[in-house]
């Protein structure tokens, strides 16, 4: 692997490569890095292709910036132009779960000059247009259940800092492996995320990645990430300019069945055609919850690559 730090958009990303070929730039999201997706990365080099991997803004060994309005999606999305400029990339197809699906769809959606394809994980599209899923709850009273807006509050910060704790927490209750009446529930405060975890560090994660990660929000906190969930409703109330939009190169989407947000929104793959028209495959992944990647690498391996491929010809 390679390491390198980009100066770009006023801040400095840590960026890790693996591979040479097609580049395929993987996008994390929360409470992740550039690590989570490394069983993917080898799986990619492996097959021909430039695997690149980023610490995201307020993760890792990447800049974290104190103001949440540098974290909306419009921040993310040229983070990722910058790092392709800066590596000299024209083209790349992009793999994003969590945040950074959203940051990933978004970028597809806005660059298609850029992005050539986009396989994500765990997070459907959602573009603008219309009231935001936030704006629909906060009108529904449901400020004090869904977990986005406690994630906002200035508490958050605290309420996460333990990270020995919280992070197996997060990755144990939103996986397959808990009975699904304890499992987490998005609108449920009493099945939060970062519970502490009954087994520790759960066995489907990298011991050594996860306890590198600990070490990383114990020096810097939480701050940075959670600005990702401050900055949200911010993008859509800015960018009227892309709605309707579509994102129109191929697309994949894989999700596991046992996901707390796949349950709560129930989602269909007919709900995604309407925004994602060349949309190539739809994966359901029984019995995985929020971590695919990490929950079913195998499943998710040759379903990226087998995408991959198409484009490669």
């Amino acid at each position: 692997m390679k390491q390198a730090y980009i100066e770009t958009n006023g801040i400095t990303l840590n960026v890790v490569e693996e591979g040479d070929g097609p580049a395929v730039l993987f996008v994390h999201g929360f409470p992740d890095g550039w690590r989570g997706w490394r069983r993917q990365m080898a799986a990619v080099a492996a097959a021909g292709y430039r695997a690149i991997s980023l610490d995201m803004r307020g993760y890792g060994d990447s800049s974290k910036p104190e103001d949440p309005a540098r974290y909306t999606i419009f921040y993310g999305v040229g983070d990722l132009v910058g790092v392709l400029s800066e590596l000299g990339i024209e083209r790349a197809t992009l793999v994003g779960h969590d945040f950074g699906a959203t940051v990933s769809w978004s970028a597809a959606m806005m660059r298609p000059d850029l992005f050539d394809a986009v396989f994500c994980l765990s997070v459907p599209p959602v573009l603008p247009g219309g009231p935001s899923m936030l704006e629909r709850l906060k009108s529904a009273g449901k400020e004090d259940d869904f977990y986005m807006f406690r994630q906002m509050r200035p508490e958050a910060d605290r309420e996460w800092a333990d990270a020995a704790t919280t992070l197996p927490g997060m990755l144990y209750w939103t996986s397959g492996l808990p009975d699904p009446a304890e499992a987490w529930d998005p609108m449920d405060p009493n099945k939060s995320l970062n519970r502490p975890s009954p087994i520790g560090i759960p066995p489907f994660a990298d011991r050594e990645d996860v306890e590198a990660a600990i070490a990383g929000f114990e020096r810097d906190g939480f701050h940075g990430p959670l600005n990702s969930y401050r900055a949200m409703q911010p993008y859509f109330d800015e960018a009227g300019a892309f709605a309707g939009a579509k994102i129109q190169q191929p697309a994949f989407f894989a999700f596991g069945t046992e996901d707390g947000m796949v349950r709560m929104r129930a989602f269909k793959e007919g709900d995604l055609t309407g925004s994602v028209p060349n949309l190539e495959g739809y994966l359901p992944i029984e019995g995985v919850g929020h971590w695919p990647q990490l929950e079913a690498p195998e499943i998710v391996n040759e379903a990226l690559v087998g995408f991959l491929r198409k484009r490669k010809g």
